[in-house]
């Protein structure tokens, strides 16, 4: 239900390194959904107010932008959108966490895009939750923050006083996702349509590239990634693996999984299907070709494992994401 005796303040933080044109975007987007529905629903007063958050020197944090300059309030929303800088290698100021925690305490929902999740995680407040992020970032994320669980497949996590959204482009989901919170599905969809965006996504797995660990410094596993990237898929089996390694089998099962952080098998299945999905973007050849050429005897099996780890079907990505 919309409540119009105060307007729900989305504030995007202006910290170090951010992605203008995220922040200008996400702008854009709640002014929209704000205009749509006051029209539909006959309303002369602001439903939406949008301030861009900077922090000061002594941490105070004024509004350098506001839709309704001079009005008092506090912001509903905090959000974190993506930002430039080396997220997983720099930390963010101790007196900005902390006024993260403090507008958490007083009431304000707190969400991030991409490498804003460092900073909220950097609160201490997705201790214990599933979180998303970038791909690319979910390792060092997870690294950095071992008491966060990283969902990386996934674009968007609601867990209600905090939110996080995935990939650079994700600020359109949690944008859309946060007018359905506040004006409804009927405001969202509107919304989505008339900036002709998709509703809110629910993965980004098909848009990652399985890119395995060779930094990891164990010779005999790295051996057989290597070779497994030179002679190909076929015909392979773990004791095969385990016999490239010169390892007996079980050792062989445990230093691969602490080197890759997969298990062999997984590893395996995804090092084909990323074969598989650079065929399909390339070549028209007919899929079952496709599984043949990767290694997969049973058609079949090949489209059920494909869909598994990337969402789609083969044929569903060969159109999504082949060039001819």
């Amino acid at each position: 239900m919309i409540k119009l005796n105060r307007p729900h303040e989305i504030g995007l933080l202006l910290y170090p390194g951010v992605l203008m044109s995220a922040v200008m975007g996400l702008t854009d987007l709640l002014f929209y959904a704000d205009m749509i529905t006051r029209e539909r629903l006959g309303i002369t007063e602001p439903i939406i107010r949008v301030s861009h958050l900077s922090p000061g020197e002594t941490m105070e944090v004024s509004r350098v932008y506001d839709t309704m300059p001079g009005e008092p309030g506090s912001p509903s929303f905090i959000i974190m959108v993506p930002c430039l800088r080396r997220v997983g290698v720099e930390g963010f100021d101790g007196a900005l966490v902390d006024w993260l925690r403090d507008q958490h305490a007083a009431g304000a929902k707190l969400g991030s895009v991409c490498g804003g999740a460092f900073l909220l995680a950097q609160t201490g407040l997705l201790n214990g939750r599933s979180v998303t992020t970038h791909y690319s970032l979910a390792e060092e994320l997870g690294s950095r923050f071992p008491d966060v669980a990283i969902e990386p497949d996934r674009i968007l996590i609601d867990n209600g006083d905090v939110m996080t959204a995935g990939g650079l482009m994700a600020w359109t989901d949690l944008g859309l996702h946060i007018v359905e919170r506040t004006l409804g599905p009927v405001a969202m969809a509107e919304t989505a349509r008339f900036l002709v965006l998709d509703p809110p996504r629910a993965e980004q797995r098909l848009y990652s590239v399985f890119s395995p660990k060779l930094e990891h410094g164990d010779e005999a596993i790295l051996k057989v990634q290597n070779r497994l990237t030179k002679d190909g898929s076929r015909g392979v089996s773990v004791a095969a693996m385990a016999s490239w390694s010169g390892l007996e089998e079980r050792t062989f099962m445990r230093r691969f999984k602490k080197a890759t952080g997969f298990r062999p098998n997984d590893y395996f299945q995804r090092f084909r299907i990323g074969m598989a999905r650079e065929l399909l973007s390339n070549n028209r050849q007919p899929i079952e070709k496709v599984a043949w050429t990767v290694g997969y005897e049973d058609g079949a099996s090949f489209r059920k494992i494909f869909l598994r780890l990337t969402g789609l079907n083969p044929s569903e990505y060969r159109k999504r994401f082949g060039v001819g």
